[in-house]
């Protein structure tokens, strides 16, 4: 079943309550004792922000790939102000900007996305399959459809300014990168629509992963942070799934 089909009201509450919450969680990580991994194998992990943030606010992500042992940096694009011009040419430019930044490093790289930067790293996925290990997105709404008011913020920024966008773009977004993808996502979320952030078809490439948390607390959150340093540390082989996900 497609999950549009099912999309339940959002809690006006938690929309309100996002930046307490947020701050909430970021307390919370500042007392809580360093997550222990495996060094890391140094591999290059781009990170890319959400709409309308920059590199500062993946600083802790970023700071906490470094510390696990990989060369994290951010998209090295400023803020995210959405898409520009043609969709399509947007993002070839963007995989150009992003395949340069690899030239350096001989290991494929992970790419991952927070919110709408999320969508970044799915379509890019697509594009530089070759080169990359995964992509982890975080609380990014790549299964919404365009009419739906849970996603209008969506529809707007990769449709322009229009209300709705090409039916095609919303079938392009719900189908994953043909490498190892992983979507952390949490029904608390006061921002985007939980629903929108799974998968409708389960395969052997891909998990959904709920944990507890607000939608702009998701870069300190601390299941989040451990999801991540779990999913940077899988070796070549046989992928394994994230044990305790939904």
């Amino acid at each position: 079943m497609n999950t549009n089909s099912a999309i339940a009201a959002r809690d006006p509450s938690l929309t309100m309550l996002e930046p307490f919450r947020a701050l909430m969680e970021f307390a919370l990580h500042q007392f809580a004792t360093p997550h222990k991994a495996a060094p890391g194998d140094g591999h290059p992990v781009i990170i890319f922000p959400g709409l309308g943030a920059d590199g500062m606010s993946v600083s802790i992500l970023r700071a906490h790939c470094q510390d696990l042992g990989y060369e994290a940096f951010d998209w090295g694009q400023g803020f995210n102000t959405g898409p520009r011009g043609n969709l399509d040419a947007w993002l070839e430019g963007l995989a150009d900007q992003i395949s340069a930044q690899l030239a350096k490093h001989a290991k494929p790289a992970t790419l991952i996305g927070w919110s709408l930067g999320g969508l970044y790293a799915r379509e890019l996925g697509k594009l530089l399959a070759p080169r990359l290990r995964q992509v982890i997105t975080i609380a990014t709404p790549f299964n919404g459809s365009a009419d739906d008011n849970s996603a209008s913020w969506l529809s707007t920024v990769l449709g322009g300014g229009a209300s709705s966008i090409d039916p095609t773009w919303i079938q392009r977004l719900r189908t994953p990168p043909p490498i190892r993808t992983t979507s952390i996502y949490s029904r608390s979320d006061g921002v985007v629509a939980w629903e929108t952030c799974r998968h409708d078809k389960r395969s052997r490439l891909v998990q959904d992963i709920e944990v507890d948390g607000s939608h702009m607390g998701m870069g300190w959150n601390r299941e989040v942070l451990n999801i991540v340093a779990d999913r940077l540390g899988q070796r070549a082989g046989p992928w394994r799934p994230y044990v305790g996900a939904t």
